[in-house]
């Protein structure tokens, strides 16, 4: 199948540690040998029309739909994200094959 995509969109509630968490979110991702990439980025425009208030998006690829399905059930991702999920007032994932258009130069 190709290169399949975990795309996490959030909004921390009000007095989350949001670095804190996002230092233990790369620890927990570099531990798990199914994520192929990761990256994430915070909003810098702050287009509330836009964004809706979202503020962090967090990007994981995996080699395919199984090391993804693989990542959800392992024991470090599901420990935590019970954590994760309690500092989150919005959340938007989507989970998706990769369709590349343009490669990087």
């Amino acid at each position: 199948m190709g290169i399949f995509n975990h795309y996490v969109i959030v909004k921390f509630k009000d007095g989350v540690e949001v670095e804190e968490l996002i230092q233990d979110l790369e620890k927990m991702i570099s531990g798990i040998q199914h994520v192929k990439s990761f990256e994430w980025g915070k909003d810098i425009e702050n287009h509330e029309m836009l964004t809706q208030g979202f503020t962090h998006a967090f990007l994981m690829t995996f080699n395919g739909k199984e090391d993804l399905a693989a990542f959800q059930i392992h024991p470090s991702h599901v420990e935590f994200s019970k954590i994760f999920s309690s500092a989150l007032e919005k959340i938007v994932v989507l989970d998706f094959p990769s369709k590349l258009v343009k490669a990087p130069a």
